[in-house]
């Protein structure tokens, strides 16, 4: 198993930036794949993106896409999240994920989560 913090989460205007982090320890991390999930009030929780071991590979959902960038550094055992152009609607609860053997869109798929960190972006 791996722990993981992720943190980075904050209040942003529309257009800004930010960077989530997701820290792993307990294991190796390059044996996990790393996935970002996000849960808005009143919402289920949706993925965001995700991405291989390796870094090879990686994933996004629509809404996203062209503004999000995922990518890990195994050497930190760290992940990241970087979120471009933020519009109101990212406004969620951000949660990283990591599984030893899935890549996919489906959370439950992912065997360890972080504990969450709060994105707000206003208009």
């Amino acid at each position: 198993q791996v722990q993981l913090e992720d943190s980075g989460g904050g209040s942003v205007q529309a257009g800004g930036s930010l960077r989530l982090s997701c820290a792993a320890s307990g294991d190796i991390f390059n044996n996990y794949t790393v996935a970002w999930f996000r849960q808005a009030p009143g919402k289920e929780r949706a993925f965001v993106a995700s991405i291989s071991w390796s870094g090879g590979r990686t994933y996004y959902a629509d809404s996203v896409k062209g503004r999000f960038t995922i990518s890990r550094d195994n050497d930190k055992n760290t992940g990241y999240l970087q979120m471009n152009s933020l519009i109101p609607e990212d406004t969620a609860q951000y949660y990283c994920a990591a599984s030893i053997h899935y890549l996919g869109f489906v959370g439950s798929r992912y065997e360890n989560w972080g504990q969450g960190t709060q994105v707000t972006v206003s208009s």
